[in-house]
């Protein structure tokens, strides 16, 4: 055999068998960093009951924890609840797309959103929650972490990293709440790859750890936390730029559809791999630009594709639209 037949170019992360499958009867309720709304993206391309982020991408586990307290107690924002920043209307709790010129406006985008993701809520079966940073703003005058600054003066935060056991304790009595209210819910950690860059390496790996060791704590106090390597899977098998985007710091697609085959390949069936491959079909040839869009060869690949997806949304109860 020759030498190069036997190495071994990458260590592999083992994965865990998972305490639970997803299959197109399972909803899924996604939360946290960017990544999580990457992973989201392809649930959501291949019809899988998802929601995601209802206050926008929330990178601390504080601002997560707040978001599911939301929707655990069903809060509806009033104006109280926001703050003016030059011309616009913000909340602390929202990411920058719910602001706008007007108060009423901001409202409806932000209780709209709330109100579908707490009707998802109760029938979710996975909560999967992606931390990005252990690192926190906290508004002196308000005295609470915030999940976005929006551009106000530095002078108004404070700014530290947490403890793994200040986390803990935040989602020991959240997640414990959640399962007395959802005891069928399964709860899915990841720590999201992306670097935080901001105080340079040392201490993007002191936040990583942070991360970890709090996700660690609260899988041996709940059994029905489970931990998906997202970030030992790039540190460890993808040790290469590129599998990073130009600014070195966020995953490239490459390196979300390596991480994505990891996932489907561990929770979905092969039952539900087959569905998605015709789900996938599906997609593609509805999102194809015919050069001829009048040929009859289209036109009876159009009838049958609407068929197929047809029968998909009525076997599996799903929608495309």
């Amino acid at each position: 055999m020759k030498l190069v037949e036997k190495m071994e170019l990458q260590t592999v992360v083992k994965l865990d068998k998972p305490s639970f499958r997803i299959d197109y009867s399972t909803r899924l309720m996604m939360l946290g960093s960017c990544f999580v709304e990457n992973v989201g993206a392809k649930l959501e391309y291949f019809r899988f009951k998802t929601d995601i982020n209802p206050c926008g991408i929330v990178y601390n586990p504080l601002s997560v924890a707040d978001t599911l307290e939301l929707l655990l107690t069903g809060k509806r924002f009033s104006q109280a609840d926001l703050l003016r920043n030059g011309e616009l209307w913000v909340s602390l709790s929202h990411h920058g797309r719910f602001s706008a010129r007007e108060a009423g406006d901001c409202l409806q985008r932000i209780n709209s959103r709330l109100e579908k993701s707490v009707a998802h809520l109760k029938t979710t079966n996975v909560l999967v929650i992606t931390w990005g940073t252990a690192w926190v703003y906290r508004h002196r005058q308000l005295g609470r972490v915030v999940a976005n600054c929006h551009k106000f003066p530095a002078t108004d935060f404070e700014r530290f990293r947490l403890s793994p056991e200040d986390i803990e304790q935040v989602y020991t009595d959240l997640l414990s709440r959640l399962h007395s209210r959802y005891p069928d819910m399964r709860v899915l950690f990841t720590v999201s790859p992306i670097r935080h860059w901001k105080d340079g390496a040392h201490a993007n790996q002191l936040s990583k750890a942070v991360l970890l060791l709090a996700i660690d704590k609260l899988k041996q106090r709940l059994d029905y936390v489970s931990y998906f390597p997202s970030y030992e899977i790039v540190m460890d098998e993808l040790r290469d730029y590129r599998f990073y985007t130009e600014d070195m710091l966020h995953i490239s697609p490459q390196g979300i559809e390596y991480i994505w085959e990891k996932f489907q390949s561990l929770y979905m069936t092969s039952a539900t791999e087959a569905w998605m491959k015709r789900i996938d079909k599906i997609n593609k040839t509805l999102l194809h630009r015919p050069t001829d869009p009048d040929s009859s060869a289209y036109q009876e690949l159009m009838k049958k594709t609407a068929q197929e997806r047809e029968r998909i949304e009525r076997e599996l109860s799903i929608s495309f639209s």
